[in-house]
């Protein structure tokens, strides 16, 4: 009985995750009062991190938390890629597993070991935020931005490729592979928009 409360209260968490943070990433989208909406979307990452992931972090310390892996991967993924599709709106750079990890460990009891996200999610959430950068590309090529989506692509490209090199040293999980999928058709997208404005 113990054990089901836990997952139902670790799911919960994960979608509370997965609904506050949605709107970083509509943020990072916004054309209008760029610097000013950033800094909105990275108070509002901020919230999650210390509102909502806090509240998963002490649901998942001191218990053997990879057994409880599917309750919350879903949460940490979306936020893997709304940090990382946040960074690169503010720098133009990726967000590594480290450095988000970095932010998590604040939140850490001390006397336990602290949670980290795992590879597997880290790669899975920023699979999914390649897909944003093709949104973004494909919006800043019909608005005649095509040196930002040309950079934009070449981003997409370097991060499947990384990803070919590990990928396949992984566990062999359908998410990963469907996910390198939709990835590839990110990077082809951006690639058709190029040759549709001309």
């Amino acid at each position: 009985m113990y054990e089901n409360e836990k997952r139902e209260r670790v799911v919960k968490a994960s979608r509370d995750i997965t609904m506050n943070i949605k709107k970083v990433i509509f943020q990072v989208h916004s054309k209008d009062n760029k610097e000013e909406v950033l800094e909105k979307a990275g108070k509002d990452l901020e919230a999650v991190r210390e509102q909502h992931f806090a509240r998963l972090m002490k649901e998942l310390q001191g218990t053997d938390f990879w057994k409880l892996r599917r309750a919350y991967s879903p949460g940490v993924q979306e936020y893997v890629e709304d940090a990382t599709f946040y960074k690169f709106g503010m720098s133009g750079t990726l967000c590594t597993l480290d450095e988000i990890n970095s932010t998590l460990l604040p939140l850490s009891d001390p006397s336990l070991e602290p949670l980290q996200i795992n590879i597997l999610d880290y790669i899975l959430g920023l699979a999914d935020m390649t897909r944003e950068l093709m949104r973004m590309a494909i919006g800043r090529i019909s608005d005649g931005e095509v040196k930002f989506a040309q950079r934009i692509c070449q981003f997409v490209r370097q991060i499947h490729r990384e990803l070919l090199l590990v990928v396949p040293q992984m566990d062999d999980s359908y998410d990963m592979k469907s996910k390198m999928e939709v990835m590839l058709q990110s990077v082809i997208k951006i690639e058709n928009g190029f040759t549709q404005t001309n």
